[in-house]
């Protein structure tokens, strides 16, 4: 009898094991359809922002259009006011993750979703960066920011810059991180060539070495995603590139179909253009081409050993960088050694 009780209690544990396991791989199963993970990361990168002192709002500009902000909760007019615009690699809570905390103590800060990113969205047809730019605008002016300095990467520079010209009297101060936008046709042509894919299916990934081949692309370190399971990045391509897919491949079309400008519009106000020495997306060529156009108004800061992705590669640098431009003086602990050498038309960091 005791053998036959203790068979039925193991018979019992046993089931009970097999039930569990079975209810887990279902579970695991049911996370890999769905961006479960990376929405509660999501989630945590927002609690952060609002920790930032940092609060969403969307914007309606009209029955088509909506575009959604993170804004300082409480203004303080002894602090300058900064708009910071993203660019393709996701939403700002993932771009500027590194750089929210220490700008947010220095600056209003004003951080746009980008028409078809985030929470922004447009039933407009227009693609265009000008399209983009306006929209930007009239949402600051309808929460109540009349003057302010940008700060913008990649994409959102060609946001930024359409800005600064269309509204001088609005926009203070230019910063500006690895956008190409002074690039000629040819080395347009020669770009895609090096890269060898239409920029759509790097900037717009479907599967997941899609989207390493596009971070391998944009830092200096390589590899950084080969840890990554393939079910990861999978949530992540489906939250930050399935929702308005096409809209996003869109304006990527619009960027390579258009020609260079050679009577691209010269900024009146001073501009910072910020680059990574070993930017594979724009190279630096095209950081002294828009230095050269732009003249004695416009600096050239050039950061080593970093990539395309100086927001993510070198935040500390970058924040510096905005801070003594916007402000005017140092607001950040730096060693001197972060100094390294003054050459040609702008300054080397390591």
């Amino acid at each position: 009898m005791e053998s036959k009780h203790l068979w039925q209690l193991i018979s019992f544990y046993l089931s009970t094991t097999l039930a569990l396991l079975r209810h887990l791989v279902l579970h695991i199963l049911t996370l890999n359809q769905s961006p479960f993970i990376i929405k509660f990361m999501d989630l945590i990168l927002s609690v952060y922002f609002r920790l930032c002192n940092l609060t969403p709002c969307a914007v309606d500009l009209d029955d088509q259009t909506t575009i959604h902000f993170w804004v300082t909760n409480h203004r303080r007019f002894d602090r300058p006011s900064l708009v910071m615009i993203h660019g393709y690699g996701g939403n700002p809570l993932w771009q500027f993750v590194y750089q929210v905390g220490p700008l947010s103590r220095r600056f209003n800060l004003y951080i746009p979703d980008l028409l078809f990113f985030g929470k922004s969205h447009s039933k407009s047809p227009f693609r265009s960066e000008f399209f983009q730019a306006k929209c930007l605008s009239d949402g600051l002016k309808r929460i109540g920011v009349d003057r302010f300095s940008v700060y913008a990467i990649s994409y959102g520079g060609f946001v930024a810059y359409r800005m600064a010209e269309m509204w001088p009297d609005a926009v203070e101060k230019v910063a500006i991180v690895s956008s190409g936008l002074s690039y000629t046709d040819e080395q347009r042509d020669q770009q895609l060539r090096t890269i060898g894919r239409h920029p759509s299916e790097i900037l717009v990934p479907k599967k997941p070495d899609d989207l390493r081949l596009l971070v391998n692309l944009s830092t200096f370190k390589q590899g950084t995603l080969n840890w990554v399971p393939d079910f990861l990045l999978r949530q992540f391509i489906t939250l930050m590139y399935d929702h308005c897919r096409k809209e996003k491949i869109e304006l990527a079309d619009y960027l390579v179909k258009k020609k260079a400008d050679p009577n691209l519009h010269v900024l009146t106000q001073e501009t910072l253009i910020i680059w990574g020495d070993q930017d594979k997306v724009f190279p630096l060529e095209l950081a002294y081409n828009l230095q050269r156009h732009l003249g004695k108004n416009s600096r050239l800061e050039i950061i080593k050993n970093v990539g395309h992705a100086a927001n993510l590669e070198s935040p500390d640098e970058l924040n510096k960088l905005i801070f003594s431009f916007v402000i005017g003086e140092c607001g950040f602990e730096y060693a001197e050694t972060h100094y390294h050498l003054i050459y040609g038309l702008g300054r080397s960091y390591k």
